[in-house]
């Protein structure tokens, strides 16, 4: 690949990554942090197979490191790795959204 083409890649990368989720994407990953991720983090994500994903928890994580956990998972523990559903941004999301102190969704 050239130069030009690589830089051309590069460009494109940093506009997607920078544009927003939509609203009903957002609506989605709630949904799927509640029900999915719920389902070994407990319902209300106070702790169950999984720890607690509640923010006071959550708070020594950086959001980089929550959004390789989510994609990448933990090996030799339950946690399954998310990429084969989830792009980057998407976990990013998540991982921001897990540190929120006041969720928009506190209940499923």
């Amino acid at each position: 690949m050239n130069r030009y083409a690589l830089a051309v890649l590069c460009l494109l990368s940093c506009a997607v990554s920078a544009q927003e989720l939509s609203a009903t994407r957002q609506a989605e990953l709630t949904s799927l942090l509640y029900q999915d991720c719920g389902s070994c983090h407990g319902m209300t994500l106070q702790g169950g197979l999984g720890p607690a994903l509640l923010p006071a928890k959550l708070q020594r994580k950086s959001v980089d490191f929550l959004t390789a956990v989510i994609l990448h998972g933990r090996p030799g523990t339950p946690m399954p790795p998310w990429q084969a559903f989830l792009t980057e941004q998407e976990a990013a999301w998540l991982a921001a959204y897990l540190k929120q102190t006041e969720r928009q969704h506190d209940t499923p």
